[in-house]
């Protein structure tokens, strides 16, 4: 399935959004855009709005076409969803789906029991969620833990793709070659700036599983270029003491997805079907303790721009539970601020986001 000649069939309500939405605090500023926490006066639910304007897409306009384009064709139980856009004078408006849940490695940290099945159940969520793009022609290009996020608070709580900023739509255009993503999560054949195809986000798969196992990525260096040279050979090790109480089966999976050959390495389908995701393979030993402790060690908040600040939505939900809405502060630019724009301006030079820290 192709998003075909459509793409562009998503263009704007011209009413006013904030006759139908009440306009509360600020989520999260961006390089063009920010994202604000709103109520929809008929239902009282609460949604995040993208807020661009206009001036600014100057230049840019292809950057978040794209965005609007991919974005509202995807209907997936795993992928934050675009309901509706509004357009004024001035600015461009997304209403986007609220999630409230929380990043990825917070949840993570927060938990007391932790084992590679979670672990499992995670990575399949997202494979599902990828295979459904992959099958509409769609790369997210920039899979990576900080785009996760979860739905709700509630323990059992569904994990969900945003952030499609870089996302590239097959066929729309020439062969993807352009030099996009975060550097710990590239594929080889992205740095070495062949051609490339939905296989990068497979690789990416590969490096988030990886990670949930242990707590530390597969490639680090504080140069850049020597972690390129890592990535561009896929030299990565199952170190010891980290991998000793992991499965060989889990250790299998990665290494069938994180091949330095794009040709080798497995689809989301083929990723289904491994054993560690659908069979009984993943182990049930509690791992938190060491997980948890590289995480914090690794992914130090300050060095990322968050998918959205869902610190900000988490609160704000408190305070409304407690009846008291109007009070607290409003979110601080750089208390896990969001890049709102997805990547898109920035990344157009190809420049390549900071990288964690070695464990070491």
């Amino acid at each position: 399935m192709s998003l075909g000649d459509d793409c562009h069939a998503w263009k704007k309500k011209t009413t006013d959004v904030k006759d139908q939405y009440d306009f509360k605090e600020v989520l999260g500023t961006g390089a063009f855009s920010e994202v604000v926490l709103a109520e929809e006066l008929k239902t009282m639910r609460l949604v995040a709005i993208k807020c661009i304007p206009k001036k600014a897409l100057e230049g840019k306009e292809s950057n978040i076409e794209n965005e609007i384009a991919v974005l509202h064709k995807i209907k997936h139980a795993n992928i934050v969803s675009l309901e509706e856009i509004f357009e004024s004078k001035s600015h461009l408006y997304l209403v986007m789906q609220l999630v409230s849940g929380g990043e990825l490695f917070d949840r993570i940290i927060e938990k007391g029991f932790y084992t590679e099945k979670d672990a499992s159940k995670l990575i399949q969520q997202i494979l599902d969620a990828v295979k459904y793009l992959h099958d509409m022609g769609i790369v997210h290009r920039d899979l990576k833990p900080e785009n996760l996020l979860y739905d709700s608070m509630d323990e059992d709580s569904k994990i969900m793709i945003s952030d499609f900023g870089l996302s590239k739509i097959e066929g729309s255009d020439s062969v993807m070659s352009t030099a996009c993503g975060t550097p710990g999560y590239v594929a080889p054949e992205v740095l070495a700036q062949k051609p490339y195809s939905k296989a990068v986000d497979c690789w990416s798969i590969g490096v988030i599983a990886y990670i949930l196992l242990c707590g530390y990525p597969p490639f680090y260096d504080e140069n850049d270029a020597k972690l390129f040279e890592q990535i561009l050979k896929a030299e990565y090790e199952f170190d010891s003491p980290y991998w000793d109480d992991i499965s060989d089966s889990a250790k299998d999976f990665i290494v069938h997805l994180m091949q330095k050959d794009p040709n080798a390495r497995y689809t989301c389908d083929q990723a289904l079907q491994h054993p560690w995701i659908a069979g009984d393979t993943a182990l049930e030993k509690n791992i938190h303790e060491s997980v948890s402790a590289q995480i914090k060690k690794n992914f130090a908040k300050s060095k990322w721009k968050q998918a959205f600040n869902a610190t900000a939505v988490v609160r704000h939900m408190r305070r409304l539970q407690l009846g008291t809405s109007n009070e607290g502060p409003t979110t601080q630019a750089g208390e896990g601020s969001q890049d709102v724009d997805g990547g898109a301006d920035s990344m157009s030079n190809c420049t390549f986001r900071c990288h964690p820290t070695s464990r070491v």
